[in-house]
């Protein structure tokens, strides 16, 4: 087999290809990397709930012991974003995270930060990979037992929970979620988010239920992703009660879900507009906003209303981190569900995107759907659509030649402008658009796309599969 690093980290199924041999592998490549730009101040290893998780980091931790590279050792199941606020409150080298965030359970990953505290860049990636490539011919890989590394202080074992809650406490505005008195439900979907979220809130005085807070690697048989697909018992307990949000977080706590009263799902995009329209309302900050190349241009027409820049990325928040970790934006944000905002770590964080949600109802004094219609007063209406088309290959090769060519239209609609930051992206006129990008691993093809009515979309995703395929 062969390690390949895709945009956060390697995955792979466990027991097939996830095993404690590639798993000692992969952290002897990033030992070896490390050591390469004499960079050993040690390392935070965490991980989300996922069956043998705590193991994994234990095999992980007797390599870089070995290597002379001290591990920290998280205690329990640990939010990715808490682990990137620990690499960066330590200083550390970097840290490793065992998780496939919203994968199905049978998936395990494997995912670097470096000392920057962001997903590791392109750069970084590849040389791991290729050392890792390297020792899976040679074999080179150093291991210390566990209980001597413990023993001789080179494994070290932390919380980092209550550093990381200290520091949400000063970033939101606590007093304004007090006031209102909001009825939220809170799920976690059996992920690392189990007492950090709803704990907050209830310090908050919010009157919290909690659902799914219990560990299951299984995650009740849906994989741990906030989408409106896979919560369907979240939206019916919503739908039941007088909830005035329902809030949840992925299986590593870095994309956030939102649901209104009676359960009505906001999508991630719409999300995003609304927390920063709210962010240039309540906070005096100057920069610009991110966003990849597949996120709503609802981001656009806020960052516009405000008058900021707009910075577009390749997708891979890894990206939009390093932007964060130059203080060069507000916030950033992808279409998946992921967000952060500045001064905070470089990293998705769906703790952090859930609470601002809440301080955003709490100050406005109003409901989410009220919220979103004041905003499309402001500045348009947005919307959006997502579909995945299976190729054959030789419809892939075919796809893959066409769109060499800049297209001329879409759907019947004039191409004003083409980008290829990261695959096809076609501006269309009405302010319309349509991006096309080919997974690396498998014949599929995503096609995006958005416009400002319902009628125009429509008529956009009826022609995707034709488009994509040059029919």
């Amino acid at each position: 087999m062969e390690i390949k690093f895709g945009t956060s980290g390697w995955r792979a199924i466990i027991a097939d290809d996830f095993t404690f041999a590639n798993v000692r592998i992969c952290s002897q490549a990033i030992a070896d990397h490390l050591k390469s730009i004499n960079c050993t101040q040690g390392l935070v290893i965490g991980s989300d709930a996922r069956f043998m998780s705590a193991r994994f980091m234990e095999v992980a931790a007797e390599v870089f012991a070995a290597n002379g590279i001290k591990a920290y050792l998280c205690v329990r199941d640990t939010p990715t974003p808490v682990i990137s606020f620990e690499i960066l409150r330590r200083k550390l080298s970097g840290g490793i995270n065992f998780t496939a965030s919203h994968n199905p359970p049978e998936y395990q990953g494997l995912k670097f930060s470096p000392a920057w505290g962001g997903p590791a860049l392109p750069e970084t990636t590849k040389d791991i990979e290729n050392r890792a490539n390297e020792l899976m011919k040679s074999g080179n890989v150093k291991v210390m037992n566990l209980a001597q590394a413990e023993k001789s202080g080179l494994i070290l074992r932390i919380d980092p929970m209550e550093t990381y809650l200290d520091d949400l406490r000063k970033k939101i505005n606590f007093t304004a979620i007090k006031a209102a008195k909001l009825k939220i439900l809170v799920n976690p979907l059996y992920g690392t988010s189990r007492g950090y979220l709803d704990r907050l809130l209830k310090e908050a005085g919010c009157e919290v239920t909690v659902m799914n807070d219990n560990l299951d690697p299984y995650f009740g048989h849906q994989p741990p992703e906030p989408s409106e697909a896979h919560i369907p018992d979240m939206i019916e307990k919503m739908q039941h009660g007088n909830f005035d949000l329902g809030l949840a977080t992925d299986g590593d706590a870095d994309r956030f879900g939102v649901l209104g009263p009676k359960g009505v799902f906001y999508e991630p995009n719409q999300i995003l507009g609304m927390v920063l329209d709210h962010i240039k309302n309540t906070r005096d900050w100057k920069g610009a906003v991110a966003r990849s190349v597949a996120t709503t241009h609802l981001v656009d027409a806020v960052a516009g209303f405000h008058k900021i820049e707009l910075i577009e990325t390749a997708v891979g928040f890894k990206f939009i981190g390093d932007l964060i970790a130059h203080d060069k934006i507000v916030m950033g944000g992808e279409e998946s569900a992921g967000m952060t905002i500045r001064g905070h770590v470089p990293e998705k964080d769906g703790i952090i995107a859930c609470l601002l949600v809440a301080e955003m109802v709490a100050m406005q004094k109003k409901p989410i759907a009220k919220i979103l219609e004041n905003l499309y007063k402001k500045v348009g209406t947005y919307v959006t659509r997502r579909l995945n088309f299976k190729l054959t290959e030789a419809e892939k090769a075919k796809a893959i030649a066409g769109l060499k060519n800049d297209p001329t239209s879409v759907a019947g609609f004039k191409v004003k402008k083409v980008i290829r930051i990261d695959g096809t992206k076609c501006i269309l006129e009405n302010d319309a658009w349509v991006l096309v990008r080919f997974s690396g691993t498998e014949p599929v093809v995503r096609f995006y796309a958005e416009a400002r009515d319902e009628a125009t979309l429509k008529k956009l995703c009826s022609q995707g599969e034709a488009f994509v395929k040059g029919i």
